[in-house]
């Protein structure tokens, strides 16, 4: 693989951690929030192992600065 094709790559999911940071509530909240939501896409990898589709999460994010 090229370094142009690595500097093309974008990031097209979160992590558990950033989605906590962006919130700015803990891990414990965000992965119940994970697990429980429809509002967004969320992608397991594994047990504990989440990706969360950023488009979704980011739409869902901006409409609640909307209501």
């Amino acid at each position: 693989m090229s370094d142009q094709n690595c500097s093309n790559n974008v990031q097209r999911t979160y992590t558990v951690e950033q989605i906590s940071k962006i919130l700015g509530v803990s891990l414990r909240k965000t992965y119940y929030l994970c697990e429980h939501t429809t509002d967004f896409k969320v992608i397991r990898l594994g047990k504990r192992c989440l990706r969360i589709h950023k488009e979704s999460f980011d739409s869902w994010f901006n409409a609640l600065d909307q209501s």
